[in-house]
């Protein structure tokens, strides 16, 4: 294999478009959690693909929205910060909730940066297949795509064909990563952030976003040839009120999050894992410079 060519693709669009999917569907892998409350993805995560003799270095952004607050407006800073160092864009639109404010808001960005883009219609298996191309053609209207592809990122229908798109796309290069390695988050952040990903997933609705999972503790053993690991975390939330709500009652909430947490741990990092979880309430994490730091935010006075 010839090992000359590598590049970045960053993954941009709305809340909730789909983009962490995609990432875990073109890597095979759990890089990037996913859950149906929009902003779930904080910081940039990236993903490596090789592809026909190129090396693929996805980065999946935060969705792009009208941020009010400093931590949410963070958020949007780094998706945007991502699209700055990528060679290729791809714009993710969920096909479902077609060109709402948030799309327009990020057609009209990308027309001031004239960044070259490629459209991703995602989730068509859940649209009706005559109105794929009347929204196509409203986007086309909207910004002069250089190709666009259908896809469901869930199911996988239509991945393949962008990487064969991207691949001799990519720029002359040494490759950065290994050829085993998917992702360059160090495993302590991947095992905050499935567990961050679980108290979504377990408290749905309820759970306010107001929510941080930080690894404290981190011990490796080899228990007969099996790789153990240690696993302290700190779930650290706004309020009180939020914190029981984490801890249900007796702790039965906590210990169902924990419970699914390690296994999808242990999954990922090919580990037996014991993990012990903790909850903290801290009012004004939001504002505090190293929770920035730990959400893998820029933080700005």
């Amino acid at each position: 294999m010839n090992k000359t060519h590598c590049g970045y693709v960053a993954l941009i669009g709305a809340p909730n478009a789909g983009k962490s999917t995609l990432l875990n569907t073109l890597t095979g892998a759990r890089i990037s959690i996913v859950t149906p409350k929009p902003q779930t993805t904080r910081g940039r995560v990236r993903g490596v693909v090789n592809e026909d003799g190129a090396q693929i270095v996805f980065v999946d952004t935060p969705g792009i929205f009208d941020a009010k607050p400093s931590f949410e407006k963070a958020m949007v800073e780094a998706a945007w910060s991502g699209v700055g160092e990528a060679d290729v864009l791809l714009l993710l639109v969920d096909a479902v909730r077609g060109i709402d404010n948030n799309v327009r808001r990020i057609i009209e960005e990308l027309k001031k940066r004239g960044s070259k883009t490629v459209l991703v219609l995602n989730k068509v298996d859940k649209v009706e297949k005559p109105q794929l191309p009347v929204l196509a053609k409203e986007l086309y209207d909207m910004l002069n795509f250089e190709q666009s592809f259908m896809i469901s990122a869930s199911r996988g229908d239509g991945v393949a064909d962008i990487l064969k798109f991207l691949a001799p796309r990519m720029p002359k290069g040494d490759w950065l990563y290994p050829e085993d390695e998917m992702t360059d988050m160090p495993e302590r952040t991947l095992a905050a952030e499935i567990t961050r990903e679980q108290c979504f997933l377990k408290l749905h609705a309820e759970l306010p976003y107001g929510l941080m999972v930080e690894t404290e503790k981190w011990e490796e053993n080899d228990v007969k040839g099996k790789r153990t690991l240690r696993i302290n975390q700190v779930i650290t939330t706004e309020r009180e009120a939020h914190k029981k709500m984490i801890l249900g009652k007796g702790g039965a909430m906590l210990k169902l999050i924990g419970s699914a947490a390690r296994r999808k741990i242990a999954e990922a990092l090919d580990a037996s894992v014991h993990l012990f979880l903790f909850v903290k309430v801290r009012e004004k994490w939001k504002d505090e410079p190293q929770s920035y730091s730990a959400a893998g935010l820029e933080y700005k006075k």
